[in-house]
């Protein structure tokens, strides 16, 4: 196929016109472009990677058919992928050269269209000197909606400040496996507790005018044996009761405007070429108008991985009809394989124009079809000479105040606060390494790590700094004891003679994230079980074995069988990657400077092995006569405990019935009978013991963090419409069933502290998607 390149379009310009509607304006445009240069806008390029390197997304050096982005911007260009999350770069000399290559991009291509620019965001911007802030997972162990939608609404505004217009951001993938490597980029276990978070984050990145974009669409984190881009073995049912529910609330509340399709392939459909779940589910049923794009790499993957197309050509009609708008990183399939597909009659132009469309609609909505727009952002404003900082001090503060409220303190024999301690020796693999703090998609450990040359552009104190910090006057020893993965016990003297040597021992370990196997924890760096990685467990029992109490701190990025700590460690604090400020918030909980209030966003397993397994089980998933291997967990989801103690009475329900389509106020009240200040979080759980098809024995419907000060009492009140207790049934439609139900709450998914047993009434209802699916919670001041 020979392809000229067309003359610069310099008369029509209507679809600048502001007084014509977006519609009209977009019209114009595709009325005035050749196929190439529609194609053009329907993907990114990935300028700056190196093919020798190592990769930041599987199969990059593969998929590479070596598109220049001088060849490639007088037709146009979709998008630029990751001007700043390639490779260390300078915050104004990263904005500095986007300006440039938006300015080359718009005088090569006859309507001067610029491209629309996306970056990673799921731990804060991936950016060097960018603010690294807690995992996803951090961000379901705060179960703090409000908190999260701050944090994201600082990430868009440095992005937009640079010229950034789309985050990548957030996971809403629900954990089924945690020996998955991707855990530590999830929210949690639970698809209510994922939905309420990634909404927030939704809504606080596009406050700020970055498009966000929802992923992995869908069922990705439910791969054979956690395989990453395994098979997915699950049922309709599953799909649709545990998996979708979270980008369903997205969608209709969050205000989203992308989605980002899953490499997964679920009963053999890949998610990149299913039509039922990217059109008629997204689009038909729930209302998408935004954009879909393409997970890297993820339509070639089609033809590579999949196997259900011969030719990049056919993988190209067969994601473009399905409803994938936007092929990222760079162009394999939707270049001249789509090009040729259409001339040869294979694939109808219309899906191209239906496609452009809302790439267009998009790009007018971000003002990158108006006539005065700029490619010089707000951080360059002042001129030649701008200084831009990525890690300001609020955010940096903001940064520390997630990490504490995402400790989780999961037992305590009376060791903590420490109280002056003369000594402690520091002790574990990952007590004095910056990078274990962090989760795989940040900067310093997704792309700092492969130039040890430079800086990590962060200030990331250590455990061991913080320790240090926080206890100036205490004699503060160290000794790694292991390496996070590799073997060898040479450490392991050191280690015993430090801790008999100390008043106490804080021995931190876990994982160290990174990519495709180069990482205990991260994506590709899946787990064969859910034993502590290398001999971690060696040096744990080894040191508990001795005379000096250990407080246990586990910072990864998945849950780990944590050996005999629960029986036997003085205290156990677990961390999910908890960020540049997570060194502090860990020693700020040791001393008492923060009480922490943490809650478990997956469970903690007793042993290593029988998985998966997750709190959302129905009975026959449960400990029972019927099998040798009981699945009960060390600690359930939703568990963690602070420094004070309170104190649940007086519960009331507005009625002991239910209509189906009622709603019902349930009320308690919550008193600190402690000596300090806290938060207890009060989690409503639903047993619905008979149903037309088998149910979890409990599931969140519903959570409040509740603060009070010694001796103050807050009545908490949900008002629970019936819809929360919906389900899909044994026809695949969500449906409200009359009969007997439990509201059951709790201090966790298995501390349950009163129950309320109602009676729904009335005909079975069948619900969609504009059902509401909240409890809506009211904090009042108690007696």
């Amino acid at each position: 196929m020979t392809i000229s390149h067309p003359p610069r379009e310099r008369a029509r310009r209507a679809w600048q016109d502001p007084q014509r509607t977006p519609d009209e304006r977009v019209d114009a445009l595709i009325e005035a472009m050749t196929l190439r240069e529609k194609v053009a806008q329907l993907h990114g390029l990935w300028v700056g990677t190196d093919p020798d390197g190592p990769g930041v997304a599987p199969h990059q050096t593969e998929m590479d058919n070596g598109n220049s982005f001088d060849e490639l911007i007088p037709y146009g260009l979709g998008q630029l992928t990751r001007v700043f999350g390639t490779r260390p770069v300078d915050a104004a000399e990263g904005a500095a050269a986007l300006v440039r290559a938006q300015q080359q991009l718009v005088a090569a291509n006859r309507f001067g269209i610029p491209a629309l620019v996306h970056e990673e965001c799921l731990a804060g911007f991936t950016a060097w000197g960018a603010t690294a802030y807690p995992v996803p997972l951090s961000w379901g162990a705060t179960f703090d909606p409000d908190l999260v939608r701050e944090m994201a609404t600082r990430i868009g505004a440095g992005m937009r400040a640079v010229g950034v217009h789309q985050g990548l951001a957030p996971v809403l993938d629900v954990v089924r496996d945690a020996r998955w490597g991707r855990v530590e980029e999830t929210i949690g276990e639970d698809p209510y507790l994922v939905g309420t978070i990634a909404t927030a984050y939704v809504q606080g990145l596009e406050s700020t005018g970055i498009v966000a974009t929802l992923k992995h669409f869908a069922g990705y984190a439910a791969s054979r044996a956690g395989r990453n881009l395994a098979p997915v073995s699950m049922g309709p049912r599953e799909l649709a009761d545990v998996v979708l529910p979270p980008f369903e609330m997205a969608v209709t509340e969050g205000g989203v405007r992308s989605v980002m399709h899953s490499y997964a392939e679920v009963d053999g459909v890949p998610a990149a070429a299913n039509r039922a779940l990217l059109t008629e589910l997204l689009r038909d049923t729930w209302g998408f108008d935004g954009t879909v794009v393409a997970d890297y790499f993820g339509i070639g993957f089609l033809k590579l991985l999949h196997g259900v197309a011969g030719t990049f050509g056919e993988a190209a009609t067969a994601a473009l009809t399905a409803g994938v708008d936007v092929e990222l990183p760079g162009p394999a399939a939707y270049v001249a394989p789509l090009i040729d597909e259409i001339e040869s009659g294979r694939c109808d132009e219309a899906h191209v124009d239906r496609a452009l469309r809302r790439v267009l609609l998009q790009k007018l909505e971000l003002g990158l079809l108006d006539a005065d727009w700029s490619p010089v952002p707000s951080a360059l404003a002042a001129g030649e000479g701008a200084r831009v900082d990525l890690d300001p001090p609020q955010d940096r503060a903001l940064a520390r105040r997630i990490a504490e409220q995402a400790v989780v303190l999961l037992k305590n024999d009376g060791l903590l606060p420490l109280d002056r301690p003369r000594s402690i020796a520091v002790i574990g693999p990952t007590a004095d390494d910056p990078i274990t703090l962090l989760g795989c998609y940040s900067f310093p450990a997704h792309i700092g790590v492969h130039h040890p040359e430079l800086p990590l552009g962060v200030d990331i104190p250590t455990i061991l700094d913080a320790v240090r910090a926080e206890f100036p006057d205490c004699d503060v020893t160290y000794a790694a004891g292991c390496h996070v993965s590799e073997p060898g016990t040479d450490g392991f003297a050191e280690a015993l003679a430090n801790a008999a040597a100390a008043d106490l021992v804080v021995l931190a370990l876990g994982d160290r994230s990174g990519l495709f196997g180069r990482g205990t924890s991260g994506e590709g760096c899946d787990a064969a079980s859910l034993q502590l990685p290398g001999i971690q467990e060696e040096l744990l029992e080894a040191l508990l074995d001795g005379p000096t109490p250990v407080l246990l701190v586990v910072d990864s990025g998945r849950p780990y069988a944590l050996g005999t700590a629960p029986q036997r460690a003085a205290g156990i604090v677990q961390m999910f990657f908890p960020g540049e400020e997570g060194g502090p918030a860990l020693a700020g909980v040791l001393s008492g400077r923060v009480n922490p209030s943490g809650r478990l966003p997956v469970s903690i397993p007793a042993t290593p092995y029988g998985q998966p397994w997750t709190y959302l089980s129905q009975k026959l998933a449960l400990a029972s006569e019927v099998s040798n291997l009981d699945p009960t967990p060390a600690y359930p989801f939703g568990a963690g405990i602070g420094y004070t103690s309170f104190r649940w009475s007086e519960l009331t329900v507005s009625g002991d019935r239910l209509a189906t389509d009622g709603s019902v106020e349930v009320s308690l009240t919550v008193e600190n009978t402690g000596d300090r200040a806290g938060v207890e979080v009060v989690q409503l759980y639903l047993h619905d013991p008979v149903a037309s098809v088998t149910r979890p024995v409990v599931r969140l419907i519903g959570f409040a963090r509740v603060p009070a000060e010694p001796g103050a009492a807050v009545r908490v009140r949900f008002d629970m419409p019936a819809s929360v207790t919906s389900f899909i049934g044994p026809d695949l439609t969500r449906i409200v069933e009359p009969g007997e139900i439990e509201l059951r709450f709790g201090t966790s998914s298995a501390d349950i502290r009163r129950t309320a047993v109602l009676t729904m009434t009335g005909p079975t209802l069948v619900l969609d998607h504009t059902r509401d699916r909240h409890c809506h919670v009211v904090l009042e001041p108690g007696r």
